[in-house]
């Protein structure tokens, strides 16, 4: 139910040498999607395939053009010197071949989402000391891209700061009222498990505004050989009943609008395997069902980019 860092070999290198000088159910009602106006165009939160390391790897651009992807999830900001947000432990915010690359993208026509978090290294959960520490942390991010989306990858060690990092988040959608807030979190076949599961219930006690909530449907355990894309929608069918529970008087189609599902292309650290036809099912679901997002970890371990079209085709 997490998702560890399986990469290509040598893109810990290159993150390394770019940042030195610097870090099934059954059919639903049709629902608009969970995103919030900025402008005249919607937050790009949808089909945004992870891109780590932030530098290295695939050109972006290029992958924009061969497949029609049109946003891209950057990972991950993780915590530097105290409460301080940095690109995976390392970078600073101000190194200028990650702006020039976010430029890039947004020149083609395309997007950003940045990511906070992901399954190892110092989070600002634990980092900062309280939930306006770690907002003013959220915000040097949003304000150093001018971001319209950020993604919250909740694992491993910060799942216990929950209530800090919603608390976060509800100072940071005040100070941001056109921010799209994503929550990124582990699960179970059947929805989200242990302190995960609580989480949608504490953000509506706090009233902190989570806008799409996205599971990570691999990792599960002992499931190798399993039809991943029947697992992956039986998974979020839990998670709509668990979102249900919480958000009581949303219906089914505005809970629908709210899920997310980020998928790991290829083997697992599980030993599962998940293949292009499972990601094809999962776009039907989540096509159908209008979800607000359609994700997956991650775009340098795409070789030919089979599962990256199909990323494309989401239209929520």
């Amino acid at each position: 139910m997490r998702r560890h860092r399986i990469l290509a070999v040598g893109l810990a290198a290159l993150l390394l040498g770019a940042l030195s000088g610097a870090g099934q159910a059954g059919a639903a009602p049709a629902a608009p999607r969970a995103t919030v106006p900025h402008g005249a165009l919607a937050a790009p939160s949808g089909g945004a395939p992870y891109i780590y390391p932030v530098l290295g790897g695939k050109d972006p651009v290029t992958v924009m053009h061969q497949t029609g992807v049109k946003a891209f999830t950057l990972a991950f900001i993780l915590a530097g010197n105290g409460c301080n947000p940095v690109w995976d432990g390392a970078g600073a915010l101000s190194n200028p071949a990650v702006k020039s690359r976010i430029n890039a993208i947004r020149g083609a026509g395309g997007d950003v989402v940045i990511s906070f978090g992901g399954y190892s290294g110092n989070k600002l959960g634990n980092a900062c000391s309280s939930a306006s520490a770690l907002a003013g942390a959220y915000q040097k991010v949003i304000d150093a891209y001018q971001l319209r989306t950020i993604d919250i990858d909740l694992e491993a060690g910060e799942v216990s700061q929950a209530a800090k990092v919603l608390g976060a988040l509800k100072i940071t959608k005040q100070k941001n009222p056109n921010i799209q807030i994503v929550m990124t979190l582990g699960t179970g076949i059947n929805g989200l498990e242990g302190a995960e599961a609580r989480i949608p219930g504490q953000a509506v006690s706090l009233g902190a505004t989570v806008h799409v909530w996205t599971i990570m449907p691999f990792d599960f355990g002992g499931q190798s050989g399993s039809d991943m894309g029947k697992l992956s929608l039986q998974a979020s069918e839990g998670l709509h009943r668990q979102l249900k529970a919480a958000y009581k008087t949303k219906s089914d189609a505005e809970i629908y609008a709210m899920q997310g599902i980020s998928s790991m292309n290829g083997k697992t650290d599980e030993g599962e395997t998940v293949t292009v036809a499972n990601f094809k099912t999962m776009l039907g679901y989540a096509n159908s069902h209008h979800l607000a997002r359609y994700t997956f970890w991650e775009l340098n371990r795409d070789g030919k980019l089979d599962y990256t079209k199909v990323i494309a085709q989401f239209t929520g």
